[in-house]
């Protein structure tokens, strides 16, 4: 077993706009590692792989809110593509695409209990909290929080 020794290094997080997939409407984020790029090419897979994989899923969870958030990140080892949405009020669902540098498969997240790494974490969180704030109050409010930006300088 390797020990990957990695030292933290804040990663500029970007507002990439609104996608609306399916019946979701999602906030669109990018996160890139230093030396990286978050090209036309990584986004339009992006999309496409949220668009193809995601509302099949979501539709058969059932109870979402109709609202989400996607995280794009061109990290060190690979990009990410994570696309979350919200159901039952408070509960956060998460579909993962991670494809290592120089691989054309996607690794197997079924196989590979992974969430996120710390940088992901981040904003994920950044997200849970702009969740309570505007949907998790007397009256919540959907535009709010499509409206709400999370950490849009590092994580």
């Amino acid at each position: 077993m390797r020990n990957r020794q990695e030292v933290y290094r804040p990663r500029t997080v970007s507002d990439l706009g609104l996608w609306e997939i399916g019946t979701l409407q999602l906030k669109v984020y990018g996160i890139v590692a230093e030396g990286q790029r978050l090209g036309k090419a990584v986004v339009e897979d992006a999309y496409s792989f949220a668009a193809g994989d995601v509302p099949p899923l979501v539709e058969a969870e059932g109870e979402d809110n109709g609202l989400g958030f996607v995280i794009i990140h061109p990290g060190d080892l690979g990009v990410s593509v994570l696309v979350h949405w919200w159901i039952q009020g408070s509960v956060l669902c998460q579909h993962i695409k991670r494809t290592l540098r120089g691989s054309d498969t996607p690794m197997n997240t079924a196989a590979r209990p992974v969430i996120a790494c710390v940088w992901e974490l981040g904003l994920i969180n950044a997200e849970q909290n702009l969740w309570r704030e505007t949907m998790m109050t007397g009256e919540a409010d959907a535009a709010a929080y499509m409206n709400a930006r999370a950490g849009l300088s590092e994580v």
